[in-house]
């Protein structure tokens, strides 16, 4: 017993002592979303803030309205039931109210929504292509080099602790940190959805079409993410991992990554898809 109160007390710790530490990745006993990386995800805080207070006072309010009926208009308080069939006001008033809610949460929800949906002047752009089951990166305004990001297997895991399992992948997708970084996203099979709660980002990428965001680094680090659209049997093994770097440290991982991901030959789809069905 003694030994379980230890391991609870030092969970709790941990997670009391995690709020200094960069939150790129679910923790064990988390409360709330993950602490905000981007503006964006500011954003999305204050605005799960602000509704969750709204829908508190809703729910004190239907609860004492219980409380109020139990009590008072039960049988044996109130043997004589009302005869009352209409009331124009509280008719009005339950129309009227919710009316109003509705509108005061709609107005900061649309904000939030153009925010997120794109940025003017970005510093950079970054193509997004998901597959069945991995993600294609194309950075355009730096040589548009490209690589694959796949889920890093158990072999890898072995010689390096540092991985994390299902979730690292074995090319990771590196920013500057303070930039504005244009997300343009497509698949070229079936529906995905590339997914980072740290960025508040969560879009889906569609055959045949561009879907944009936007995301803007607040400080370094390594951010976690998934495919949240179920896209196949593999649908669990594509994960996001994405390192965020100081603009200097960009600049030279651009130098290193131009040579390292140098195109010998043009990748089509058709090209790539049959060079998975070699390997498999």
């Amino acid at each position: 017993m003694k030994a379980r109160f230890a391991a609870i007390a030092a969970v709790l710790v941990g997670a009391l002592s995690a709020g200094g530490v960069l939150a790129s990745e679910p923790k064990e006993w988390q409360l709330g979303l993950q602490e905000a990386a981007t503006p964006t995800m500011e954003r999305i805080h204050e605005f799960h803030d602000f509704v969750t207070i709204i829908a508190t006072v809703i729910a004190l309010f239907v609860m004492v309205l219980l409380v109020i009926v139990i009590f008072r208009f039960n049988e044996k308080a109130n043997p004589k039931p009302t005869t009352t069939t209409h009331n124009l006001l509280l008719e009005v008033l339950w129309t009227a109210v919710p009316v109003i809610i509705l509108v005061v949460i709609a107005i900061p929800s649309f904000r939030l929504l153009y925010f997120a949906d794109r940025v003017e002047d970005p510093d950079m752009t970054l193509k997004i292509i998901g597959h069945q089951w991995y993600w294609s990166y194309e950075y355009p305004d730096h040589g548009n080099f490209t690589f694959d990001a796949n889920l890093v297997d158990d072999e890898e895991l072995a010689k390096d602790p540092s991985l994390k399992r299902n979730m690292d992948t074995d090319n990771r997708v590196v920013l500057p940190v303070g930039k504005k970084v244009q997300l343009l996203m497509t698949a070229d099979d079936v529906l995905h959805n590339w997914a980072v709660p740290a960025f508040g980002i969560k879009l889906d990428t569609v055959p045949g079409r561009l879907n944009e965001t936007w995301v803007q680094i607040n400080k370094p680090g390594v951010y976690y993410g998934f495919c949240s659209e179920l896209c196949g049997v593999n649908h669990s093994y594509m994960p996001i991992t994405v390192e965020a770097v100081s603009p200097e440290d960009f600049d030279k991982w651009v130098k290193q990554a131009q040579k390292k991901y140098a195109r010998t030959e043009p990748v089509t789809p058709a090209v790539r898809l049959a060079k998975n069905q070699t390997a498999d």
